[in-house]
């Protein structure tokens, strides 16, 4: 048998601008950056271009390895499930109105794509929210090249 669920998450295209403070305060992710020469007006010039496709939990999108998807349990409850409490809590909104509601429209995850490697820029709340409950989730993906 199989088991579904009428759970639904919509997903839109996110603000960079919003998420600005990734590129230039996100600690672990500053290695990535220069060793692909991103820039943060090479993010913006192209983010409009991107395109929401899907992520089924794993390291890659198609054929993109992404870099920092955390995307093993064992990661989620490193990075999320022992989260400090302001982390954490973020997520545990968004799992109680996706319960209570039914359906949440959410801003699409990010991942930015430079050579043959990509990086889950930003939305790792909301990419574990819909794999820990059985979805797969569309990111926002945008080619730097």
């Amino acid at each position: 048998m199989i088991s579904t669920s009428a759970l639904i998450i919509v997903w839109h295209q996110p603000e960079i601008e919003e998420e600005r403070w990734e590129f230039f305060n996100h600690p672990t992710k500053q290695e990535w950056y220069c060793s692909h020469g991103v820039v943060w007006d090479q993010i913006v010039s192209r983010f409009d271009s991107g395109a929401l496709v899907p992520y089924p939990r794993g390291e890659v999108i198609g054929t993109i390895s992404v870099a920092l998807s955390y995307h093993r349990y064992e990661e989620y409850q490193t990075y999320l499930a022992r989260a400090k409490r302001g982390y954490r809590k973020n997520y545990s909104t968004l799992e109680e109105l996706l319960q209570s509601e039914g359906s949440l429209k959410l801003k699409a995850p990010i991942v930015i794509h430079s050579g043959e490697e990509g990086l889950l820029y930003s939305g790792y709340r909301r990419l574990c929210l819909a794999w820990n409950y059985g979805m797969v989730p569309y990111v926002w993906l945008v080619r730097l090249d």
